[in-house]
């Protein structure tokens, strides 16, 4: 008998496994996405529609097939600065601007250069967001107000914990916060399947569950409705784009959102054998989307590994499983937006805190330092710097002190002096001779005998720079004065 095409299963063969992978990314997504918001100091609503943009207008794009995109715990520092020091209806005009930037840079081909940039760079300025994050939402958890820098956040703690251990409403929002957190760390340690509920909707619904039942006085997420929070920016607003702060402020919007996209890009390649991503067009994807995200004035978006990993472990196969996620997003917002007022904020304070001890890296940090020692500094002192000094500062603190241990690592030089006794002190150079290596240099040629003659061989070097070359030039003329015989340099 004849096989006769089904038309729907021939032109989509993995649509049944990219409908349930969406689902659940979209159970994933929901809870992150409200709780980045709320934590950048934005209506709940607007992470939605990031998550909307990131599944409909992202998602449709080529660049990376299994990557999801939306509102990230990685620029939730850096949006809260953002709105604090400018205001929300300049927000969108941030991220307008970074959206055209990053088209741009995907545009001229600048996509593989991120991934230039020191990994530990990269993972120190997650760690360093990741510190600041947890200790903002430690005072969403006793439901106090977090001061404004990171070392003030942390330094506050202490005396936080210490006046909300003395009210019942800042100990009942603790308390649920902390089970939120409890139930995530140990989700992942309960049968396979409990675990088809993926672990921050799980946690959120039995926080929501257990204010109900337990009539705890915790605040709620306040609802406005997914159009009332959509606020254009002001064809005024757009002038401000040429303040200097902001300018320092979208540029460090457009590294980190760039450099997280892309990082997050090559982890999801390495988890399955599909297409590769191209990165010059995931980059002009994601600079579309936060341009989208601009324009409706929503929080900006990078490619997000918790929820790419979750679309990849659950089955998909195509770009399909993240569009569809955004759509589920959509249905959501606009059919069922009173559940959000039902939904306590420490909760989702306790799954920020989560995400947030997930991008301190302590075991790589670990075996970083027992390894690569260097590297492990980069990290460490990254981190520390944008705690300290702020996001902006702390990124060109990191980029700078991998530039500069790159250069001490590549000046590696070698002197070998070979002595027989009798005869001339042979002496060969090989490596690379910098200025940063110059008074090694010299202090090896110093020590060679001054009733000698010296044959110097710099045949070996792959590199000679001006400073190099005039203090060897000097060494052998004060040599050749002090000593017997002047010094003979061979170059091959």
């Amino acid at each position: 008998m004849p096989r006769f095409p089904r038309p729907g299963r021939d032109r989509f063969p993995h649509l049944g496994q990219d409908f349930a992978a969406s689902l659940v990314v979209f159970l994933v997504a929901l809870p992150l996405c409200l709780g980045v918001a709320v934590a950048s100091g934005v209506p709940a609503e607007l992470g939605l529609v990031t998550g909307i943009v990131g599944g409909l207008v992202t998602g449709l794009m080529r660049g990376s097939s299994l990557q999801v995109s939306g509102p990230a715990a990685g620029l939730t520092v850096l949006v809260l600065e953002a709105v604090r020091e400018f205001g929300l209806p300049v927000l969108g005009v941030i991220v307008l601007a970074t959206g055209v930037l990053q088209i741009a840079m995907g545009a001229l081909r600048l996509g593989r250069y991120f991934r230039a940039i020191s990994v530990s760079v990269v993972e120190g300025m997650l760690a360093g967001i990741g510190l600041v994050l947890i200790a903002g939402q430690f005072y969403s958890l006793i439901g106090a107000e977090a001061p404004g820098s990171g070392t003030a956040k942390i330094a506050g703690l202490p005396g936080a914990l210490r006046e909300a251990a003395g009210s019942t409403t800042a100990t009942a929002s603790l308390a649920l916060g902390a089970g939120t957190v409890a139930v995530l760390v140990l989700w992942p340690r309960l049968p396979a399947a409990v675990r088809t509920v993926p672990g921050p909707l799980a946690a959120v619904g039995l926080a929501a569950l257990a204010a109900f039942a337990l009539d705890l006085p915790v605040a709620m997420v306040e609802v406005r409705g997914l159009l009332d929070s959509v606020r254009p920016p002001a064809p005024s607003a757009l002038g401000d784009v040429a303040v200097l702060g902001l300018l320092g402020t979208i540029v460090a919007f457009t590294l980190i959102a760039s450099a997280e996209s892309l990082f997050s890009a090559a982890a999801v390649d390495r988890l399955h054998t599909g297409p590769r991503t191209e990165y010059d067009r995931e980059l002009v994807a994601q600079g579309a989307g936060n341009t989208v995200c601009g324009l409706l004035g929503a929080l900006p978006m990078t490619a997000v590994i918790v929820r790419s990993a979750a679309n990849v472990r659950a089955g998909a196969r195509t770009k399909a499983s993240r569009v569809l996620h955004g759509g589920w997003l959509l249905l959501f917002a606009a059919l069922l937006p009173g559940v959000l007022a039902h939904i306590p904020l420490p909760a989702l304070a306790g799954v920020l805190v989560h995400a947030g001890a997930k991008l301190v890296p302590v075991r790589a940090l670990a075996t970083l330092w027992r390894d690569h020692r260097g590297e492990a500094l980069v990290l460490v002192v990254t981190a520390v710097s944008i705690v300290v000094a702020g996001m902006f500062e702390g990124v060109l603190i990191g980029i700078g002190l991998a530039v500069a241990k790159t250069a001490w690592d590549s000046s590696h030089i070698r002197l070998e002096v070979v002595d027989k006794g009798a005869g001339p002190v042979q002496a060969y150079l090989s490596g690379n001779a910098t200025f940063l290596r110059l008074p090694k240099i010299l202090d090896s040629l110093e020590s060679l005998p001054q009733d000698r003659p010296v044959e110097l061989d710099i045949s070996g070097l792959h590199h000679l720079d001006h400073a190099c070359r005039t203090a060897l030039e000097t060494w052998a003329e004060r040599h050749s004065t002090t000593g017997t015989d002047p010094v003979r340099v061979t170059a091959g």
